[in-house]
Parts: structure tokens; sequence; C-alpha cells
């Protein structure tokens, strides 16, 4: 009788034992370091399609996901660079794939974007033996490729990745949100747009500058052509990995918008090459001006 109530229910009793209480364990918290309490619940929203919020994640500040990525990025030791390899190779033949491995690090770590700066660093290397291939086309001196190779990494890449990164989290988080709770991820964004750069990267950094001199450097229209397909199939690469990626993202609806510049792609495509526009004749000869601009002859202009 002392352990039931008047109803005949069991009534609990404070242990004495020394293990704190559950109502001891939900009010404790941690400092405000950038983490949340340990083993704590992540906050998705009822109407999400799929809850990808995790029930032991440790929650963390923006800051302190970037610090925690820029501190890996300093010790090579503790990057995957063999997933990331993997990674790579699957955007080329499969890349839905990749995408899959975003949604499981959401729901053990409750953030989509890489914590894991291997990829980067990888793309970064990538760059740089592709720039060989364009200094070779371009008979670009030793100062001419460490140019174009710092322009294709910083300007090419990341610049144009964080105006294109931060334009899509807008329109994402402002008209495609499907709940109120939970937001796009900056992070995510970028990463987004580096998955569907290093398809480019290869057609455009290694396969064209390889042909280029033989097949395309030429005003034939079979050479105009192969260097406006490859131009048209890179930038159909990039749309298509843009779409999966958002698409992967089950807090998000319409994202068949993502690939509406297809269109305007192949318009543009019959246009230049109808024409008479080798493209790529026009960027070799700014990629040569970019990086040789300090052998330029006085009082040219450019």
């Amino acid at each position: 009788m002392n352990n039931q109530s008047v109803t005949g229910r069991p009534v609990h009793q404070p242990s004495t034992s020394g293990v704190q209480s559950p109502t001891f364990n939900k009010q404790h918290r941690y400092s405000r370091s950038g983490y949340a309490s340990p083993g704590g619940y992540s906050t998705y929203s009822s109407n999400t399609a799929d809850r990808v919020g995790c029930l032991t994640a440790i929650r963390m500040s923006a800051s302190a996901k970037l610090g925690r990525f820029i501190r890996r990025l300093l010790h090579f030791r503790q990057m995957d660079f063999e997933f990331a390899f993997w990674q790579m190779l699957y955007l080329l033949i499969q890349p839905s794939k990749v995408y899959k491995n975003f949604i499981y690090r959401k729901r053990t770590k409750d953030q989509f974007a890489r914590d894991d700066p291997a990829f980067l660093v990888l793309l970064s290397l990538s760059l740089l033996f592709s720039s060989v291939f364009y200094s070779i086309a371009l008979n670009l001196s030793t100062w001419g490729f460490v140019k174009f190779f710092l322009w294709s990494v910083f300007i090419d890449c990341i610049a144009v990745g964080v105006v294109i990164a931060t334009v899509l989290w807008l329109y994402s988080n402002r008209f495609l949100r499907k709940v109120q709770d939970q937001d796009v991820e900056w992070g995510y964004c970028f990463d987004v747009h580096l998955n569907a750069f290093f398809p480019c990267l290869v057609l455009l950094h290694v396969l064209l500058p390889i042909i280029y001199p033989t097949l395309i450097d030429g005003p034939s229209f079979v050479s105009r052509f192969i260097g406006n397909t490859i131009w048209f199939i890179a930038a159909i690469y990039y749309v298509y990995i843009t779409f999966l990626g958002y698409t992967a993202l089950p807090i998000l609806t319409r994202t068949h918008y993502f690939l509406y510049p297809m269109t305007f792609l192949f318009i543009s495509w019959i246009a230049t090459v109808t024409a008479g526009w080798n493209i790529s004749q026009t960027t070799m000869g700014f990629y040569h001006r970019r990086a040789e601009s300090h052998n330029l002859p006085p009082h040219t202009g450019l």
C-alpha cells in the first residue's frame, strides 16, 4: 500500500542510489560554446516528408561547424581522402548516389554539409594538375601557370561558388521550403557547387585543353561544334548535379525549378554554333590574357 496511490497506480519515488532522475537530465544543459546537450533530440517538423533529424546528434552552431572544418583542414591525418576520392568517382558515373551520404550525415551528425575538407583539398589538387594541360595548350610561362592556377582555385571555383551558393541558399530558404522550423545550410549549398564543379573540371580543364590544338582551334564547323558541345555538356552536368543536390533535401519542394536553365543552355548552344561563335576559342584567348597580362606589350589596351 505504501507504493500505491488511492487510485491503485504505483507512485514514483525518487531514487536514493545516486542515479540522476530523468527530470534532472532534461533540465541539465552544457555551456554555450557552440554545442547543445549531447544526446538531445534534433529539431524536425512533423510535416516533413522524411524525419532526417537524429536522436543522438550533438547540436552545433554554424560557427562551431566552421571552426571544426578549418581545424581539420590543418590536419591532413584527420581527412578521409579515400572517401572523397570515392565521391569524385561517383560524381562522374552516378551522382545521385553521392547525395545519399549527405542524408546519412544529417541523421548521424545533424548537418547536411561536409565536415571533412578532404574533398576541397582533392579538388584544389585536381585544379593544380589540370592547369598543367592549360599551360601547355596556351604556352604559358612559369608565372603565367601560377597565375592561372590561383585564378582557377580562388576565383573560378571558390569565389564563383560563394556567389552561386549564396543566391541558391537565399532562394531555397525564401521560396522552396515547405516547413519553417528547418532551413537549408549555406555550407550544403557550397558543397553542391563543389560537387557540380568537379565534372566541369574534368571536361573543361582536362579534355578541352588536350584536344584543343588539334580538333577545336580552327575555323571549321566541326571545330566549332566540338568546342561548343563540350561547354554545353559541362553546363548541363552542372545544372543536373545541382538539381540532384537540392532534390535530396526533404524540406524543399518544387526543386524541378533548378532544371529550367537547361532550356536556355540548349537554345544558346544552337545559337552559338549557328552564328559561327567558337566559345572555346574565346575562352582560351581570355585565359591567356588573364594569365599572361604581365607580359603584354604597353598601350595594347588589354
